[in-house]
């Protein structure tokens, strides 16, 4: 397969408007992380790939990534004697739309570049910063995902997966405002139908109560509370119970004071006779005229009182007709206070106009329900013709990314291969749309196509994942996309066809390839080995970058195994030729 054909096949998945510098994993330091002692390495933008033996650490170097992008973790990950492990990651990330995620966490960002760093102790506890400010597990989680995308065989599965074809399509379509329209379509129409929901389940309580509600509203309403009445009527019982004491007590002070008894003794009079004995000596001693002023006034003050006794008196009368009606009326108070557990008549108004507004409220609930419904119903047409528009869009999208992936896929190596998206109506829309999407495929002639997940083999998934992200990766910014050993299952010809693919997404966005196959180490730009040593402190996994070199005896291993030929040098020495002349 020669490079024109790959790059038509990339050209044929549609090419948009020149794209920002891509977002790159620039440098990586692992500690202290299981078998890797201390690891610093600086990234290149473009294709990359990381070789080495099974079991040298490549999957220790992956772990990291993941405690490093928020993964649970303990501390059997530290290396052993050691107390503390950490992973600290630079990326260079001018082309993503992240300043919305550090505006919202309140996070420094200068636009262009981040660093991410996580620490854990061998008590279990982990700390994670995002920019030298501490931040939750969880948070640097979300960002990573924004960042790395680790595309391992588990990853494959996806492509079965209903939301990520939705989203591809979505993805592709190129016009994010009509799922965001749909999008909040949808969430009015489900606000409108919570509130009816809570609205009828209001209704159907109130409906119950309402006889009950009623009957007590009827019954405070009737009782013609009054704020202050119960210690007005409070005192007049007390005084109307006890009416012939008080007028006798009352008719015994004024006999007292006014000489009723016949004793002869004047209480006024003898004041104000002793008041004009102190006025004759007062021009003898100085304190007579004094005393005397006092006098008077005492007399002043004692008259008023024998009047104001005299009131009371003619006001206080038993009247056996009132007192039952004010002791009729407290016994009715009592009664509401303690039915309704309150401690005073204020409250029992205050619950009155309560049960009325409760009262109104349910007479209303009609018109509120039948004005809820009549927005559902308008919601519900709106959601229908976003739905629609969505619907159509994501058609032609389908039939475009399907044309696309049939000419990926030929290029690599699968020349009857078939694909569709199918669209078919949800009984009923959810969150993503009112679409259920389905891929379609098939790689054989006279085969009809079938779901993904009922036809395909491994390497036909990861092949088709590959070319679903390689189109992906010209319509929009991708993270650094990591593939751990995609190429599974692959023969060598079509290795050799994935990695040109790999070559052509480098172009927008950061690839890094995990291979074991020596077709796909040649035409990285740059690749990395790792390795593992032995000695007296134990076992250790180190990675490192290769020379022109070292790539070609790294290769003839990959070729030959263990004992390296020359016939396996030339090999690889022909491989990396090739694929030079490929990428040129």
């Amino acid at each position: 397969m020669t490079k024109s054909q790959v790059t038509q096949a990339s050209l044929a998945a549609g090419t948009p408007a020149e794209q920002a510098q891509p977002a790159i994993l620039s440098h990586l330091t692992i500690s202290h992380f299981a078998l890797i002692h201390h690891l610093n390495m600086d990234w290149h933008e473009g294709f990359s790939v990381i070789t080495g033996e099974t079991g040298a650490g490549k999957s220790i170097m992956l772990g990291a990534l993941g405690m490093l992008l928020g993964a649970r973790t303990d501390a059997k990950s530290i290396e052993s004697g050691q107390k503390k492990c950490y992973v600290e990651a630079t990326f260079q990330t001018a082309s993503l739309p992240l300043q919305a995620f550090f505006d919202e966490h309140d996070i420094d960002y200068d636009g262009s570049e981040c660093v991410l760093r996580r620490e854990l102790t061998d008590t279990g506890k982990s700390r994670a910063f995002i920019n030298d400010t501490p931040v939750q597990a969880a948070r640097l989680k979300e960002l990573g995902q924004m960042l790395i995308d680790i595309h391992s065989q588990h990853q494959n599965l996806l492509i079965r997966q209903e939301h990520f074809l939705i989203h591809a399509l979505d993805t592709l379509a190129g016009q994010p405002e009509v799922p965001a329209r749909y999008a909040e379509a949808y969430a009015a129409l489900r606000c409108t139908e919570q509130a009816l929901h809570d609205l009828r389940e209001q209704a159907a309580k109130g409906q119950a109560e309402e006889e009950y509600m009623r009957f007590q509203h009827n019954q405070l309403c009737e009782a013609n509370l009054q704020e202050g009445e119960l210690e007005t009527l409070e005192a007049e019982q007390q005084m109307l119970s006890h009416a012939e004491d008080i007028q006798s007590g009352l008719s015994q002070a004024q006999s007292l004071l006014s000489d009723e008894t016949g004793t002869g003794a004047n209480v006024t009079q003898s004041l104000r006779q002793a008041a004009r004995l102190l006025h004759n000596v007062a021009s003898h001693i100085s304190t007579a005229a004094s005393l005397a002023e006092r006098l008077e006034s005492a007399g002043i003050e004692l008259q008023d009182i024998l009047e104001e006794m005299e009131r009371t008196a003619q006001r206080v009368e038993y009247d056996p007709a009132r007192l039952d009606f004010v002791q009729s009326r407290l016994d009715t108070l009592y009664s509401l206070m303690q039915k309704h557990h309150v401690q005073d008549v204020q409250s029992l108004v205050e619950l009155r106009e309560s049960l009325g507004e409760r009262l109104n409220q349910l007479t209303n609930l009609d018109d509120d329900l039948a004005a809820l419904e009549k927005q559902r119903a308008a919601q519900a047409k709106a959601l229908t013709q976003c739905a629609a528009e969505l619907t159509a869009l994501r058609q032609a999208a389908g039939k475009q990314l399907a044309a696309d992936l049939i000419a990926l896929l030929q290029a690599l190596g699968m020349p009857h291969a078939r694909v569709a998206l199918q669209l078919t109506p949800r009984q009923q829309p959810d969150a993503s749309g009112a679409d259920n999407v389905t891929l379609l495929f098939s790689a054989n002639k006279n085969v009809p196509e079938q779901d993904v997940s009922l036809i395909a083999s491994g390497g036909e998934i990861a092949r088709l994942m590959l070319a679903l992200k390689a189109i992906l990766a010209r319509h929009k910014s991708l993270p650094t996309i990591i593939f751990d050993e995609i190429d599974t299952g692959v023969s060598g010809s079509q290795a050799e066809r994935m990695a040109q693919v790999m070559q052509q997404m480098s172009a927008h966005c950061q690839v890094i390839c995990i291979t074991h196959l020596p077709q796909i180490a040649a035409c990285g730009q740059h690749q990395y080995r790792v390795y593992k040593t032995e000695d007296e402190q134990g076992t250790r996994s180190h990675i490192s970058e290769l020379t022109p070199a070292e790539r070609v005896e790294a290769i003839a291993h990959m070729l030959s195994g263990t004992a390296v030929t020359q016939a396996a040098i030339d090999n690889a020495q022909a491989l990396l030729a090739h694929a030079s002349a490929l990428s040129v």
